[in-house]
């Protein structure tokens, strides 16, 4: 197999086989999470390492490990952010698996789908048999998850605003027009490319993330890993308003006045996923007819594509093609 590790250099490594419970897939696509970014750049401090990146991993599974019957060989199947859960923690025995206390994290805690071969607990792979299109189905392993739980979290608000409008937000705004939500887009300031994205999705406005929107939000949710998104947030949305964050990273949150955070507004953090969640979520997208942006960039230039994430020249997802 050739894989890209961290560093990220591309190399040579022998062809990984699965244990019990396991398949192996030959990768299809991998799109590239902010997460990977905080795991590369030392955010994440507790990677298994050496390590290869990368869990929004799309492909065909080519080796089933002993023990497994749920998937063949042949099968396309979505492969997440979490790897597998021990199963008898307090969290996991209250259907809370994604608060696991020992947890295993695709592309962090194990390897991922930096590379042409990937091994994932069978258990945590997803048949993918409605989605043709590997390098589209990609971002929604994690973007899309993660985007899911986050907008089941703000409940039945109609009033939506998307701080930090790439992967997550771009996939996240289909599935509230098709909910018949209002969805109101925060960038960078002056961003208009990813402005403009957001009304070619139905953002009823977009602006920057340093604008207040025209009318109180019911709900905010924020994906760009920026601390001093949660005041503005704040700022943003009416009384009893709830603000989610989305992110597994974020910079420190600002000090703020009380008056900010009064009348029942809520602050709210997501972790990780459920299996449920993925299962909910793959059928939405397929009903709510979610298409993703994406760029793709051949596995070699994986470092090139975490660059443009980094630096925000990306619309939707990058997407790695072995």
């Amino acid at each position: 197999m050739r894989a890209v590790g961290r560093p990220l250099d591309l190399e040579a490594r022998p062809d990984p086989l699965p244990g019990r419970g396991e398949i192996r897939v030959q990768v299809e696509a991998c799109a590239v999470c902010r997460t990977d970014l905080h795991v590369v750049d030392g955010d994440l401090t507790q990677p298994r390492l050496p390590l290869i990146p990368g869990h929004e991993i799309v492909g065909i599974v080519d080796v089933v490990g002993e023990g497994v019957t749920s998937l063949s060989v042949g099968r396309r199947v979505g492969i997440p952010w979490l790897g597998h859960t021990c199963g008898s923690c307090s969290y996991c025995l209250a259907d809370e698996e994604n608060l696991c206390d020992r947890p295993v994290f695709t592309g962090y805690t194990r390897d991922g789908g930096f590379a042409t071969h990937a091994v994932a607990d069978a258990a945590y792979a997803f048949p993918l048999d409605g989605f043709a299109d590997p390098v589209a189905a990609a971002p929604l392993m994690c973007a899309g998850l993660i985007g899911w739980r986050s907008l089941k979290k703000v409940g039945e608000g109609r009033r939506i605003g998307l701080y930090g409008f790439g992967a997550a937000a771009h996939i996240v705004a289909q599935v509230c027009r098709w909910q018949d939500r209002e969805v109101y887009a925060f960038t960078r300031t002056g961003d208009t490319a990813a402005q403009a994205h957001a009304r070619s999705l139905g953002a009823c406005w977009a602006g920057g993330s340093d604008e207040l929107p025209p009318e109180l939000l019911d709900a905010a949710i924020i994906f760009a890993p920026v601390g001093a998104l949660v005041p503005a947030a704040l700022k943003a949305v009416r009384k009893a308003g709830r603000v989610v964050c989305g992110g597994i990273h974020m910079s420190d949150i600002p000090a703020l006045p009380y008056r900010l955070l009064w009348e029942e507004r809520q602050v709210l953090s997501v972790a990780n996923l459920t299996r449920a969640d993925a299962v909910e979520f793959l059928e939405i997208a397929a009903r709510a007819g979610v298409r993703t942006t994406t760029t793709v960039y051949p596995l070699i230039r994986a470092n090139e594509a975490l660059g443009d994430l980094r630096a925000g020249r990306l619309q939707g997802a990058a997407v790695l093609v072995p």
